[in-house]
């Protein structure tokens, strides 16, 4: 594969032909800084580092810049630093103006990490580096300037006359000097008062008679105190291992204690206790003095799962999308210090600056969050395995339902597989039921719970159980329909159907958040009396109330569970027994572990199979075998009901029965016959603007460009497309797409690369790649 650009761009014009002397920089004279900034060109820029910033910059450093003719400053990474050469072009380069932070915020090995992810997914370093810098960190939240107080540093010559001073010293004064002259470190004045117990009125004396010193320094006041946080959490022993955990515990500390890259692949079902395995391999490293990165879906990130970690580990650092920036912040300073023993968090936990990484833990593998949808579109999983073989230490993939990309390295034997295939203290699989809906009755009364399902709750309920119901779609009508023309009310920004949110009674589309007031008449026809055509979450919300009225109920989705908190008032509601039944979308899939939960019901198990997607049946396997997993885990046991119209589909019946294997070798059998992932790679382009004529036109014009270049170069780069998008119009743009195959992902970087300088532009058009995409809408 051929290297992206990274030619040096000499700000700023050009000398003339032949400079005068003067004008020309002797290389032996300079000092250079590579330079990159978050723009969407892969370039590295020099500048002349100054005299009085040579001994400071280092590569990893933030810097300030002029950039453009303009000479505006922006903010860029510099990714090298040193001597001029021979080579240097005739031109007058621009200087350095600053250096943004104290220390470097990237190390040799992150440098060599997002480098790789900007040639891998096609994006320029300076984006991913940017990426990688919390907001909280770029703009140093939660610390401010103060001024600081110190004794003073007197001459020799004056010592004498300074002792005097001192010995003469109102008892106010000597209690302020002598409160500094103990003091480890400069304090503020609001610290020395109150340590001397006086006003400003001494400190202020004792400043002009030179015997203290003062001086700007930043401070840092954070919102969050880890020390606060860890008090309230009672200490746990390790629990004993089974003998699964056991084997596939001593499997990860041989290559703990070898330093070595290897990546397993931990397929446990659910309930076979793999955290604990997790738990017990991040002690053995926290032992020797290093730290852990611990990757979970953002749904996962529950009060129950952090609370699980806090119990064991001293200093636990969990990041997530609520966190202010200044917990940001707050949180990188102490891992980069090597403070923190375990790192929790979502997809951009990866780049956490663990200085000391002995594990990179990755719970819930096959879900899709852990793929970044904006620029740098990068998949957690991958950046992971890059991380673990630069840094040496081993990487865990851990899951009931493992993606069939990894499933894929298993048999290929490029990672170890390692099996946990029986519950925690030998605890049978939850039963799984599939019923057939097509003929039920009360589902063809529009009513979301079928008799099977009615009579299973009934029982559970009466039993003193709780029930988790689950239904991947939010709202209470997914569709406003019209008799008259046979169509659904869409967002007039976006070709997707309105909800109907019935408690706001608001028509609301969830790709762009429009929303209006449900219209009486049909908008195509004109015609009256719009129907409200299937169920979400608000109106099984209702159902269940309506059908129990003597059970407590809560629902969980991304409507109720905006409030800070939310989350954790919920589940422990739950886990208290005051809610009998929690039903909501994908957010209760997954992390959630009730021994009471006697009975699990998948509402409408069709939701995700008969999407436009090449993944549907694979993630509809996932998803009911995850839920199914949310049961069974008490002495009570447990059942499933997976409600359907589509009972005899594969990936339904194979979830049923937990066979994950029978299901990875029928659909990777279907795979491999079309050549479709994980057999090959796609880079999916994707192109938008507010004419569909002109958007279509430009695709097409981009996909020939690009068929012409692969047969020129002799690349075995497939062109599939362009056609509309599935979702053709999105927030107002029309959309197409064509994709990029290839049985070797280097084939269509490289592809990428050689015509990338050479795409034309149109106006009003923007256009994206994203390889190997797990979002095909």
């Amino acid at each position: 594969m051929s290297k992206p650009k990274q030619q040096s761009l000499f700000e700023e014009e050009e000398l003339p032909e032949n400079p005068m002397p003067w004008e020309r920089e002797s290389a032996q004279d300079l000092y250079l800084a590579e330079i990159v900034l978050n723009r969407p060109v892969d370039r590295v820029f020099h500048y002349k580092v100054p005299e009085e910033l040579r001994p400071l910059l280092r590569a990893g450093h933030r810097v300030q810049v002029p950039f453009g003719r303009g000479n505006q400053f922006a903010p860029g990474y510099c990714v090298g630093v040193g001597p001029g050469d021979e080579n240097l072009p005739s031109v007058r380069l621009k200087t350095v103006e600053a250096i943004l932070d104290s220390r470097p915020l990237f190390n040799a090995k992150m440098l060599k990490l997002t480098r790789w992810i900007a040639d891998r997914y096609l994006c320029s370093w300076g984006q991913v580096l940017d990426c990688v810098v919390p907001a909280g960190v770029k703009n140093q939240a939660g610390t401010r300037m103060v001024t600081v107080f110190e004794v003073g540093t007197a001459d020799a010559a004056d010592e004498a006359q300074q002792n005097d001073l001192i010995e003469k010293l109102p008892a106010k004064q000597r209690a302020v000097y002598d409160a500094l002259k103990s003091a480890a470190r400069p304090l503020t004045l609001e610290e020395l008062t109150q340590v001397a117990g006086c006003g400003s009125g001494p400190v202020n004396s004792l400043k002009k008679k030179a015997l203290i010193s003062s001086h700007q320094k930043r401070m840092q006041h954070f919102e969050n105190d880890d020390d606060i946080v860890h008090a309230h959490i009672q200490k746990q022993d390790d629990l004993k291992l089974n003998r699964d955990q056991r084997l596939a515990l001593d499997q990860i500390l041989t290559a703990i204690r070898g330093q070595q890259s290897e990546t397993f692949v931990l397929h446990g079902v659910t309930g076979s206790g793999k955290t604990e395995v997790y738990i017990q391999a991040i002690r053995e490293v926290v032992s020797y003095g290093q730290q852990a990165i611990v990757l979970v879906p953002e749904i996962s990130l529950t009060p129950q799962a952090i609370q699980r970690f806090r119990s064991r580990f001293d200093s636990v650092a969990v990041l997530h999308s609520h966190l202010t920036d200044s917990d940001r912040h707050y949180h990188w300073q102490n891992i980069a210090a090597g403070k923190v023993q375990v790192i929790v968090g979502a997809r951009s936990a990866v780049f956490a600056p663990a200085p000391h990484l002995g594990l990179i833990i990755i719970d819930e593998e096959h879900e899709t969050s852990f793929k970044q949808e904006t620029a740098p579109r990068y998949h957690a999983r991958e950046v992971a395995r890059k991380r673990s073989e630069l840094e040496r230490v081993p990487l865990i993939l851990g899951s009931a339902t493992p993606t069939l990309n990894s499933w894929l390295r298993v048999i290929e034997k490029k990672d170890t597989l390692i099996s946990m295939p029986r519950r925690v203290n030998d605890l049978p699989m939850p039963g799984v039921n599939i019923v057939d809906v097509r003929n039920d009755v009360q589902i063809r009364r529009n009513e979301s719970i079928g008799r099977v399902l009615f009579t299973g709750m009934q029982h559970a309920l009466g039993a003193g159980g709780q029930v988790i119901l689950f239904l991947n779609l939010r709202g209470y009508s997914p569709a406003l329909w019209c008799k008259g023309c046979g169509n659904s009310v869409k967002c007039p920004h976006c070709e997707i159907s309105l909800t109907w949110h019935r408690d706001k009674n608001l028509a609301v589309c969830h790709s762009c958040d429009f929303s209006a007031r449900p219209p009486t008449n049909c908008p195509g026809c004109g015609a009256p009396g719009l129907r409200f055509v299937g169920a979400g979450t608000q109106r099984l919300e209702e159902e269940v109330k309506a059908k129990f009225p003597g059970y407590s109920c809560q629902r969980m989705d991304s409507d109720t569970m905006r409030g800070v908190g939310s989350h954790a008032r919920v589940l422990n509601a739950f886990a208290d027994g005051e809610v009998d039944i929690l039903l909501g979308t994908q957010m209760i899939a997954k992390g959630l572990d009730f021994p009471n939960v006697t009975l699990v019901g998948v509402v409408d198990a069709d939701t995700m199979l008969h999407q436009p997607d090449l993944f549907a049946s694979e993630r509809t396997f996932q998803l009911i075998a995850q839920v199914a997993g949310r049961t069974g885990r008490g002495m009570q046991g447990g059942r499933v009901f997976v409600q359907s119209s589509s009972p005899t589909e594969p990936a339904i019946v194979k979830a049923a029965e937990h066979d994950f294997l029978g299901f990875a070798r029928l659909e990777l059998g279907h795979r491999k016959e079309m050549l479709a992932p994980p057999f090959s790679h796609y880079a999916r382009v994707i192109l938008r603007g507010p004419q569909e004529e002109h958007v279509e036109h430009f695709a097409r014009q981009l996909a020939e460009i690009l068929s012409v270049a692969a047969n020129e170069k002799q690349l075995q780069v497939q062109i599939l497309g362009p056609a509309p998008a599935p979702i053709i119009r999105l927030k107002k743009y029309f959309r197409y797409h064509f994709q990029l195959a290839a049985i070797d992902v280097e084939q269509i970087l490289q592809l990428w690369h050689e015509v990338e300088g050479k795409l034309p532009r149109e106006k009003g058009i923007e256009y994206i790649i994203d390889v190997d995409p797990v979002n095909m809408r």
